[in-house]
Protein backbone atom coordinates (compact mmCIF):
# COMPACT_ATOMS: atom_id res chain seq x y z
CA UNK A 1 0.00 0.00 0.00
CA UNK A 2 0.97 3.64 -0.29
CA UNK A 3 2.80 3.08 -3.56
CA UNK A 4 2.56 6.09 -5.81
CA UNK A 5 1.53 5.37 -9.36
CA UNK A 6 4.23 5.80 -11.93
CA UNK A 7 1.80 7.10 -14.51
CA UNK A 8 -1.11 9.43 -14.15
CA UNK A 9 -4.41 7.58 -14.44
CA UNK A 10 -7.57 9.26 -15.69
CA UNK A 11 -11.15 8.11 -15.43
CA UNK A 12 -13.93 10.10 -17.11
CA UNK A 13 -17.33 9.04 -15.82
CA UNK A 14 -20.68 10.24 -17.14
CA UNK A 15 -24.12 9.33 -15.78
CA UNK A 16 -24.41 6.74 -18.55
CA UNK A 17 -21.00 5.10 -18.52
CA UNK A 18 -17.28 5.32 -17.94
CA UNK A 19 -16.24 7.12 -21.11
CA UNK A 20 -12.52 6.70 -20.66
CA UNK A 21 -10.04 5.13 -18.29
CA UNK A 22 -6.34 4.84 -18.82
CA UNK A 23 -2.92 6.38 -18.38
CA UNK A 24 -2.45 9.95 -19.58
CA UNK A 25 0.33 12.56 -19.53
CA UNK A 26 -1.80 15.64 -18.87
CA UNK A 27 -5.41 16.68 -18.32
CA UNK A 28 -6.77 20.19 -18.75
CA UNK A 29 -10.22 20.92 -17.34
CA UNK A 30 -12.65 23.88 -17.40
CA UNK A 31 -12.60 24.85 -13.72
CA UNK A 32 -15.12 27.38 -12.45
CA UNK A 33 -12.22 29.81 -11.89
CA UNK A 34 -10.70 29.14 -15.30
CA UNK A 35 -9.04 26.36 -17.19
CA UNK A 36 -6.27 24.49 -15.41
CA UNK A 37 -3.92 21.66 -16.20
CA UNK A 38 -2.87 18.72 -14.08
CA UNK A 39 0.39 16.90 -14.68
CA UNK A 40 1.94 13.92 -12.92
CA UNK A 41 2.31 14.37 -9.15
CA UNK A 42 -0.05 17.35 -9.01
CA UNK A 43 -1.16 18.21 -5.49
CA UNK A 44 -4.46 16.66 -4.39
CA UNK A 45 -7.37 18.75 -5.64
CA UNK A 46 -11.13 18.70 -5.84
CA UNK A 47 -12.79 21.27 -8.09
CA UNK A 48 -16.12 22.04 -9.70
CA UNK A 49 -16.15 22.18 -13.48
CA UNK A 50 -18.18 24.40 -15.77
CA UNK A 51 -19.16 24.02 -19.41
CA UNK A 52 -16.10 23.61 -21.58
CA UNK A 53 -13.57 21.09 -22.81
CA UNK A 54 -11.66 18.40 -20.98
CA UNK A 55 -8.39 18.06 -22.92
CA UNK A 56 -6.38 14.89 -22.50
CA UNK A 57 -2.86 14.19 -23.71
CA UNK A 58 -1.14 10.84 -23.91
CA UNK A 59 -1.46 7.64 -25.87
CA UNK A 60 -5.26 7.66 -25.72
CA UNK A 61 -7.54 4.87 -26.89
CA UNK A 62 -11.26 5.62 -26.83
CA UNK A 63 -13.74 2.75 -26.87
CA UNK A 64 -15.65 2.60 -30.14
CA UNK A 65 -18.99 3.14 -28.40
CA UNK A 66 -17.84 6.54 -27.12
CA UNK A 67 -15.70 7.75 -30.03
CA UNK A 68 -18.41 10.16 -31.18
CA UNK A 69 -18.24 12.02 -27.84
CA UNK A 70 -14.57 12.91 -28.29
CA UNK A 71 -12.78 15.04 -30.85
CA UNK A 72 -9.16 15.85 -31.66
CA UNK A 73 -7.81 19.21 -30.51
CA UNK A 74 -5.45 21.35 -32.54
CA UNK A 75 -2.48 20.32 -30.40
CA UNK A 76 -3.20 16.64 -30.87
CA UNK A 77 -5.03 16.28 -27.59
CA UNK A 78 -8.25 14.32 -27.19
CA UNK A 79 -11.15 16.62 -26.33
CA UNK A 80 -14.44 15.96 -24.55
CA UNK A 81 -17.04 18.71 -24.23
CA UNK A 82 -18.88 18.81 -20.91
CA UNK A 83 -21.68 20.94 -19.48
CA UNK A 84 -20.60 20.67 -15.85
CA UNK A 85 -18.99 18.27 -13.45
CA UNK A 86 -16.30 17.78 -10.85
CA UNK A 87 -12.68 16.70 -10.91
CA UNK A 88 -10.75 15.01 -8.15
CA UNK A 89 -7.04 14.26 -8.25
CA UNK A 90 -5.23 12.25 -5.64
CA UNK A 91 -2.12 10.06 -5.82
CA UNK A 92 -1.81 10.51 -9.60
CA UNK A 93 -5.38 9.35 -10.17
CA UNK A 94 -7.81 11.80 -11.70
CA UNK A 95 -11.54 11.22 -11.73
CA UNK A 96 -13.68 13.51 -13.85
CA UNK A 97 -17.42 13.23 -13.21
CA UNK A 98 -18.94 14.81 -16.29
CA UNK A 99 -22.45 15.84 -17.22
Amino acid sequence: MGMTRKNMFLEIVSPEATLFSGDVTSVTVPGVNGEFQMLENHAPIVSLLQAGNVKVKGNITIEEAFEDKFSKGKNGETVLSILSGTVEMKDNKIIVLAD
